[in-house]
């Protein structure tokens, strides 16, 4: 399998932009509970014990060893949320582009260009971002905003567990699992579910 490189961000520290953030979303295809945003600007010379790699492709053991990793070997990053009371008002899409500009505007270091997974960030000039399809399995830097994402987002959902357990939010993070369907039948909707996702046809 081919991991994700450093030749997007070596084209642009060869131009002398340093500061390339990598950004990427956690959460924007839930059932319930926010949507989760990170930006990580990395030194070239970043290394990890183990492969850096999407998310979604590494187990939740080895997530969190590499979080702790990236945020160690980081310039900067941040992390921004957007709750599900934001998502029911404003959408989906919309509050997953805000969070976006929160996790770009609050790194303690400003990024001079910015890679993303998919698609532009609408408030911030085109000029100095890359969307890459597929970008978090092609760029270290998308890769790890990722992991540093997914991390906080599974985290927060395993607290929120404990007030929800009905739900199962543990295993399945608020995603539309048939067993998160099933209980949405049982117990209804509770205050983490997005009511502007048209949850009601699995009551």
């Amino acid at each position: 399998m081919k991991l994700p490189t450093f030749d997007e961000e070596q084209l642009l520290w060869q131009q002398g932009l340093q500061h390339v953030a990598g950004v990427d979303e956690v959460g924007r295809g839930c059932f319930a509970g926010p949507v989760v945003t990170a930006a990580v600007i990395l030194p070239p010379d970043f290394t990890t014990p183990r492969p850096v790699n999407d998310s979604k492709l590494l187990s939740a053991k080895v997530r969190e060893e590499l979080a702790v990793v990236i945020k160690e070997q980081a310039i900067a990053y941040s992390i921004s949320e957007v709750s599900v009371s934001v998502i029911n008002e404003i959408g989906i899409g919309k509050a997953t582009q805000q969070s976006f500009v929160e996790s770009v505007s609050t790194l303690p270091t400003e990024a001079q260009f910015i890679l993303m997974d998919a698609f532009y960030i609408q408030d911030l000039p085109k000029a100095k971002q890359k969307p890459i399809i597929h970008g978090d399995r092609l760029s270290i830097s998308i890769a790890a905003a990722s992991i540093i994402a997914k991390v906080y987002r599974d985290t927060l959902m395993q607290q929120l567990h404990e007030q929800y357990a009905e739900y199962d939010f543990a295993t399945n993070k608020g995603y539309g699992t048939k067993k998160h369907r099933e209980a949405i039948k049982q117990y209804g909707l509770c205050d983490l579910h997005r009511m502007s996702f048209n949850l009601t046809k699995f009551l």
